[in-house]
């Protein structure tokens, strides 16, 4: 799925403007956890996260997440975005609950870290 077509579907509004919209995302996971992030496979997925820290961005990159998608109508401080700004991690921030995103995505055809549907 087209990185801007989740932002569609997450009601999603763009807190870094980075030219990545057609990047495509097939894996996603849900996770307030950075700890749980760190250990699973996580290159190219899209984070659905409530926690708006500085450490998400870190963890982020760490992990090689392609895009973060702050949900529950959070806004993260301004030292998260400028981070995620400065290492060119599309961020987004949606109202909806992390169950209501991750159920949207998943009858969508997104998998999870697991790969099955």
């Amino acid at each position: 799925m087209k990185l801007s077509e989740i932002v569609r579907e997450l009601e999603a509004v763009a807190l870094t403007k980075e030219d990545c919209l057609e990047r495509e995302i097939t894996r996603c996971a849900g996770s307030d956890l950075m700890s749980d992030v760190l250990a699973r496979p996580t290159e190219g997925i899209l984070l659905l996260t409530g926690l708006t820290s500085i450490q998400t961005v870190r963890t982020a990159k760490i992990a090689g997440v392609a895009a973060v998608v702050f949900v529950r109508g959070k806004t993260p401080p301004p030292e998260t975005v400028a981070l995620a700004k400065a290492e060119r991690l599309p961020v987004f921030a949606s109202p909806l609950s992390l169950f209501v995103c991750c159920g949207r995505l998943h009858a969508r055809g997104m998998t999870g870290l697991d790969g099955r549907r």
